[in-house]
């Protein structure tokens, strides 16, 4: 069973063309960051693991709960825009130094640092000094007004994947909400961003350009018969889509493919049909807010950048917030490949508090 429905992802167009490291099949831990806090704003700190309900897939996990973080080490990659729009604004990055003093407090640490315009490229490799950390920020320089944001995720999922299992695992993504110019296709970006142990912090700011993003369709057809031999030119709902030749609707033709492969799976295993709708949620989010889209996927927590001040502000919430998160975990009771959709409640909910926690992880099918 499991090496069919892998085998029908791959023919749905799920081969990644990448070599990035993901949970394989029923081995992985799965960390589930999430952010207990009421209506003001306030963390909530005395739950435990019992107090949580989480589920993959809509079937219920045994959860367990990580010890507290605040003090295990720390990989950060400080994934930065170097763009040409009035909207970025690079004076302002100044106060990520007081900000990354503040979340890595007196923790063991590596931060490194990627800028991006319409290429990705470490600025800064890994480092525990905080003041080269500084002076590669203040390296960064406009750029040619690309926006690859999610090659930059990309890379920087890539960075952390070297460091050692002890670290925790983090990005602060500063960009623009909308992706123009990454060369990835839709799912081994979908893949990098639902890495199963990297947490993604945010700060958008609107772009004023018209923006498309420009990752494609995975390449692969569709086979001619059976389940999957619905031509690529129409939907599951019938409707026309653009064929695989057409690169103004690309992405419509990816949707399609994607949510044929998933409903064929769900004749198999019904509860795949939420993974399905979490597939479709994401890719539609990449289109519509990049580093909004991978905040919540991954855990982490997403700001949108109004002004300098504000992002001061932001930038020092991010650091208040991130020791003060749970840190759930559980192994998978079922398996497929590709993405999985996780859910978390308390299982006595309290009037006025707010659960924000992973929405989704990757699971390889090797």
């Amino acid at each position: 069973m499991v090496r069919l429905l892998a085998v029908m992802l791959v023919l749905a167009g799920m081969a990644m063309g990448q070599d990035v490291t993901t949970l394989k099949l029923g081995t992985s831990l799965v960390l589930v960051p999430a952010m207990v806090r009421t209506k003001a704003g306030e963390p909530v700190f005395t739950l435990q693991a019992k107090d949580f309900i989480v589920t993959d897939d809509g079937v219920e996990q045994k959860v367990r709960m990580e010890d507290d973080n605040g003090a295990e080490p720390l990989a950060l990659v400080v994934v930065l825009e170097a763009g040409d729009t009035p909207e970025n604004k690079f004076g302002d990055y100044g106060a990520l130094k007081i900000m990354l003093d503040a979340v890595v407090g007196g923790a063991e640490h590596q931060v490194a640092v990627v800028g991006f315009d319409s290429e990705a490229a470490v600025v800064q490799p890994w480092t525990p000094d905080l003041d080269v950390t500084e002076d590669a920020l203040a390296r960064i320089e406009t750029g040619d007004g690309g926006a690859a944001s999610l090659d930059a995720i990309e890379m920087a999922v890539g960075m952390l994947q070297t460091q050692p299992l002890k670290y925790r695992r983090a990005i602060l993504l500063v960009s623009e909400t909308v992706d123009r110019g990454s060369h990835a296709k839709m799912y081994d970006a979908l893949r990098a961003v639902s890495d199963g142990n990297t947490v993604i912090y945010s700060l958008g700011y609107s772009s004023t350009r018209a923006t498309v993003f420009h990752g494609g369709d995975s390449g692969e057809p569709p086979p001619p018969h059976g389940c999957m031999g619905k031509a690529a030119t129409e939907d599951l709902e019938g409707n026309a889509v653009a064929p695989p030749g057409n690169t103004k609707a690309q992405g419509s033709h990816a949707n399609s493919k994607t949510l044929q492969a998933y409903d064929c799976l769900a004749l198999l295993a019904p509860p795949l049909a939420l993974a399905k709708a979490a597939v479709l949620a994401a890719m539609n989010g990449f289109r519509a807010n990049v580093p909004q889209t991978a905040a919540k996927i991954s855990g982490g927590e997403y700001f949108k950048v109004e002004n300098g001040k504000a992002m001061v502000k932001d930038l020092q919430k991010i650091a208040n917030r991130l020791p003060n998160r749970y840190y759930l975990s559980f192994t998978p009771s079922a398996t497929h490949p590709g993405l999985h959709a996780i859910g978390v409640k308390l299982r006595e909910p309290r009037e006025g508090v707010v659960v924000e926690a992973r929405t989704g992880y990757w699971e390889d099918g090797k």
